[in-house]
C-alpha cells in the first residue's frame, strides 16, 4: 500500500533526530494516511480515497471536496483523484 496522500502528492520523507550529544540519525516521518470515502456533490456519490489527515483538515477549510479537487493541479493527484477529477468537470 501507498504511503502517499492520493490528492496532495504528501508522501514519506527523511529528516535527522538530534540527541543531546548532537549525533544525527536518519529516520523516516511518514504521512498519516487514511482510507476516507468522501462525498461528492457534483457526482452525487462517495468517492474512497487515501488521504492525509491534514488534507482531510484542508478540505473541510475550502468549503468541500469538489472545490478542493477542481482547485488541484492535476500533477500532483493519483490515477484514481484525476479520474474523479474529470467526471467533476464533466458533470458541472
Amino acid at each position: 500500500m501507498s504511503r502517499r496522500c492520493e490528492l496532495t502528492g504528501k508522501g514519506p520523507i527523511v529528516k535527522n533526530k538530534v540527541s543531546h550529544s548532537n549525533v544525527k540519525t536518519k529516520a523516516w516521518m511518514t504521512p498519516n494516511i487514511q482510507k476516507r470515502r468522501l462525498f461528492s456533490d457534483a457526482l452525487d456519490s462517495y468517492v474512497t480515497l487515501r488521504v492525509a489527515t491534514r488534507t482531510v483538515r484542508s478540505i473541510e477549510h475550502v468549503g468541500g471536496f469538489d472545490k478542493f479537487i477542481l482547485s488541484q493541479d492535476s500533477n500532483t493527484l493519483s490515477k484514481r483523484a484525476r479520474a474523479v477529477q474529470t467526471r467533476i468537470r464533466k458533470t458541472r
